[in-house]
């Protein structure tokens, strides 16, 4: 199987970093270093045009505070509420030499802009025959948790990943969360950036330099033989929970976080099942046409013979998200379920048997 390392080898001081503060460096750092670098969304600055502090709100969730007093309103834009508007114009500026940074404040909204995405954004550069660039990132907040109601809970990630012409990244920590986004304004392509939202405040160490980590490579926070399990965002979480328990009964997990969904490291998750013979894989999305769904078919299609038990899928059941707390957290895939599905899967086929 390939080494495939964690995180590229850099050197120099490092930080205790939250994600929140790991992605506003990265915009920080690439707006100091490009001055084509944008950001607009709703209340991204804060202040303006009423009493009260500028720079009063970064965003809902404080991603982008402290941009505007350094760049100013002309590159840090506060935007109407109409997310149609938003995408729109920054489709527009990519395309007219600008690198944009768009923030939905809830990835839910995506059905206001979805033409802007799906019939524009994403069209572009293959309608021109490469003679078009739409260098444009879409920030937007995914997930349970937050109790936050059906229409703010949403985990659509299925749907931009199907969509051809964009790349949908989605960081499970702060050091992935910085090198990705910068990965992600550098890039000339429409790039979907979606970010947990009960995974602002987790911290871990970042280097204090630049850095970028290139797409379609998966991490391995965790590595072994007898089980592979390729989780999603906020499930890497969950997946290491687990690797650990089971560590210490003697059983080693090949964790893989794939950092990127488009495009997806399918060679490295193919690797790993050829090595361990089973695999499970956990996923916020709902179940039907879903992340987990498309990754169990291509092991299906491309690793069958290497399989030694049936493929596990562990997703949200096919149903909103509910606002109720304890619903909320019975419809959550978490540790205890992820544990469950591994140790049927361990218990499968030739070796269990």
């Amino acid at each position: 199987m390939t080494n495939h390392s964690n995180n590229p080898a850099i050197g120099g001081k490092t930080s205790l970093k939250t994600i929140r503060e790991a992605i506003n460096d990265a915009l920080r750092e690439e707006m100091r270093r490009d001055p084509t670098v944008i950001v607009l969304g709703e209340e991204v600055s804060g202040g303006a045009g009423c009493e009260g502090e500028d720079d009063a709100y970064g965003g809902v969730f404080g991603v982008t505070k402290g941009l505007m007093p350094e760049f100013g309103r002309e590159r840090v834009i506060d935007t109407p509420i109409s997310e149609a508007a938003i995408i729109g114009a920054a489709a527009g500026a990519a395309n007219n030499g600008l690198r944009p940074v768009a923030e939905l404040m809830f990835f839910d909204f995506i059905g206001v802009s979805f033409d802007q995405i799906f019939n524009q954004a994403a069209k572009f550069r293959y309608m021109f025959g490469g003679k078009s660039k739409t260098p444009m990132v879409i920030r937007g907040t995914v997930g349970g948790g937050w109790r936050a109601g059906a229409q703010h809970s949403s985990m659509l990630h299925s749907i931009v990943t199907h969509i051809a012409g964009l790349k949908v990244v989605m960081p499970a920590n702060a050091y992935d969360a910085k090198g990705l986004m910068v990965q992600a304004i550098r890039d000339d392509d429409p790039v979907i950036f979606l970010e947990h939202k009960v995974m602002y405040d987790i911290a871990c160490e970042v280097p204090d330099e630049q850095y970028a980590i290139p797409f379609g490579e998966a991490a391995f926070p965790r590595q072994g033989s007898d089980v592979t399990i390729v989780a999603i965002s906020n499930m890497v979480t969950h997946a290491i929970t687990v690797a650990d328990i089971l560590a210490k009964e003697g059983i080693s997990c090949d964790v893989i976080d794939p950092r990127t969904v488009s495009p997806l490291d399918h060679e490295a998750i193919l690797e790993s099942v050829e090595v361990t013979g089973r695999l499970v894989i956990i996923d916020e999305g709902n179940p039907r046409c879903g992340l987990a769904t498309d990754i169990a078919g291509i092991v299906a299609e491309h690793g069958f013979y290497s399989l030694k038990a049936p493929i596990r899928t562990v997703t949200a059941p096919h149903t909103p998200v509910p606002f109720a707390p304890e619903l909320e957290d019975a419809y959550l895939p978490n540790a205890e379920k992820l544990m469950v599905a591994v140790r049927e899967v361990l218990a499968a086929g030739p070796s269990g048997a």
